[in-house]
């Protein structure tokens, strides 16, 4: 996978010293690292077996040749060299044996190890990632109904309705109390039919907000909303109104009488602290402390674009690589997958929905084998 200005390779930001799991681990990784450790001693064991055997053979050999020179004399010794001949050739024999069958074994077990430890990660990371995106769902799923709620309050209407400085003052000290109790948004901004934003919430910390809205995406979503009960939605992204800030607009339209079929008289915007919940969630996915030296945990949209990162990387790089289709294709699974000669574990999960919302992105967790 190519690492472009813009094309993410889904690797960590750190790696990890050595590949061996600690001293006192239980999972599959560890059995198969003592499997391979015993196999290795094991084989050093025999490869000794074998080096004194070779000795032993030679000395019986030296031992008939010089029974045979000693005649008669040497007839007794021929035959203890005889027996210390065979005994050799049945210790080679058996530490032969020993040899294969105890290579086959321990490679069996290896086997063994290494694809119950690749199920067990596999699964362990799908986990997360549908756990993670599933937090992203249900949280985000409040924010349709704060939207909505607040777009029919009377302060709100009565600004657009009256058109007076003082009303919209007073829907602008509104906006500021449910800031104060909601800290998960930067500003709520009110505009009118024409995108000019008449009230907000963080005047003071952001000042007059003097551009119009007009043509911004959760301006327009809202706008050609139906009834009341629709909102719309302006994807992460880094927003003007609240110093660049990486942030998600839901908005809903504000119909004359506050009612769910009146008449489109502009728009309330509420800007989420997207930085907020996603990198929280991408920094506190909870692996192992080696697991997170050899991990990226990303959410990401199906267009590739990173919008949470534990790289910190987000809005910044695309995801691109030759199972992405399959990946998206799938509601949660595992993949392994070879970047740069290294191996990957990729568990990944599409975003699950709660009640009636689904922000449609997907969870991707990869670590490297």
């Amino acid at each position: 996978m190519e690492n472009n200005n813009n094309t993410a390779v889904i690797e960590p930001e750190n790696t990890t010293e050595n590949g061996q799991p600690p001293e006192g681990d239980v999972s599959p990784e560890r059995i198969a690292h003592i499997a391979k450790d015993v196999s290795t001693k094991i084989d050093k064991t025999i490869s000794q077996i074998q080096t004194i055997n070779m000795q032993t053979h030679i000395l019986a050999v030296n031992a008939r040749i010089e029974a045979a020179r000693a005649g008669d004399a040497g007839r007794g010794f021929e035959v203890v060299a005889a027996e210390m001949g065979g005994l050799s050739r049945r210790t080679c024999t058996v530490s032969d044996d020993m040899a294969n069958e105890t290579r086959t074994a321990f490679s069996e077990l290896r086997s063994i190890s290494e694809s119950l430890s690749t199920n067990v990660r596999g699964t362990r990371l799908s986990d997360l990632a549908l756990t993670n995106i599933d937090l992203i769902d249900r949280n985000l799923f409040e924010r349709t109904c704060d939207v909505r709620w607040w777009a029919s309050d009377s302060s709100v209407v009565q600004a657009l309705t009256e058109e007076s400085n003082e009303a919209r003052a007073i829907a602008s000290a509104r906006l500021g109390q449910i800031l104060d109790s909601y800290t998960v948004y930067y500003d709520i901004v009110l505009c009118d039919r024409d995108g000019r934003v008449v009230a907000r919430g963080r005047e003071r910390e952001y000042g007059r907000a003097t551009a119009s809205q007009h043509d911004t995406r959760w301006f327009q979503s809202a706008m050609q909303t139906r009834t009341g009960e629709e909102y719309g939605f302006q994807t992460v992204h880094r927003n003007q109104l609240v110093n660049n800030s990486p942030v998600l607009v839901y908005s809903a339209a504000v119909r004359k009488g506050g009612t769910v079929d009146g008449q489109i008289i502009g728009a309330l915007g509420i800007i989420f602290n997207w930085e907020g919940l996603a990198q929280h969630i991408a920094h506190n996915t909870p692996l192992s402390a080696n697991g997170r030296a050899a991990s990226r945990v990303c959410i990401f949209q199906a267009d590739g674009l990173i919008i949470a990162d534990s790289n910190d990387r987000f809005l910044e790089e695309k995801i691109t690589f030759a199972s992405l289709p399959t990946i998206i294709s799938k509601k949660n699974g595992y993949h392994i997958e070879t970047f740069h000669g290294s191996q990957y574990c990729l568990g990944y999960a599409f975003s699950p929905g709660y009640e009636t919302y689904s922000t449609g992105w997907h969870s991707l967790i990869s670590q490297r084998l």
